[in-house]
């Protein structure tokens, strides 16, 4: 994958990691690159969902991730995050993740500028809005999602009119 060579030619931080985000709208294909580029790396993959702290979080979940997961690992030390509980409404037990040579965070808001300080390289997933619907509605987690819908498209909206150009822009098309 090309990809893996450019994450692997860019420098780490001073702690010796290089964070890769992945970031685009719901129903991009942001996880399944994440997932693949992960296995190719041998690179842990770490989700924005565990931080968002509810439906209507996602602008909120960007100084947590910086703080506990960029930062911490751009310094050489681990990341330490307390996941959303979506059930409960509310943070769960603490996890964390070793400093490692390469780290992936996707998810909405992963490449967001405060988060780019931090950031080895940032990826935008990018695919039409047709198909990233059909993808939503074809998740067994659609009916958990869709009453939210229209308002974390909204949220995405805000967050992304101030979103800097990303590093890597990879379109994805519907399979044929």
């Amino acid at each position: 994958m090309e990809l893996a060579e450019s994450v692997r030619a860019r420098p780490p931080g001073p702690g010796g990691c290089r964070l890769v985000t992945i970031d685009g709208r719901s129903g991009s294909g942001k996880s399944t690159l994440a997932d693949r580029l992960g296995a190719e790396l041998g690179a842990p993959v770490l989700s924005m969902e565990e931080l968002y702290p509810g439906w209507s979080g996602l602008a909120a979940a960007v100084p947590v991730a910086r703080d506990w997961i960029a930062a911490p690992l751009f310094r050489g030390e681990p990341a330490r995050w307390w996941p959303w509980d979506w059930a409960h409404h509310r943070r769960g037990a603490p996890r964390s993740q070793p400093l490692a040579p390469i780290v992936i965070l996707e998810g909405c808001g992963s490449g967001a500028a405060e988060l780019r300080p931090f950031t080895s390289t940032a990826v935008w997933v990018d695919c039409p809005a047709p198909e990233r619907a059909r993808r939503l509605r074809a998740r067994d987690d659609w009916p958990t999602y869709a009453p939210h819908r229209e308002s974390w498209r909204a949220q995405e909206d805000s967050l992304y009119a101030s979103h800097p150009a990303p590093d890597l822009v990879l379109s994805v098309l519907p399979a044929p």
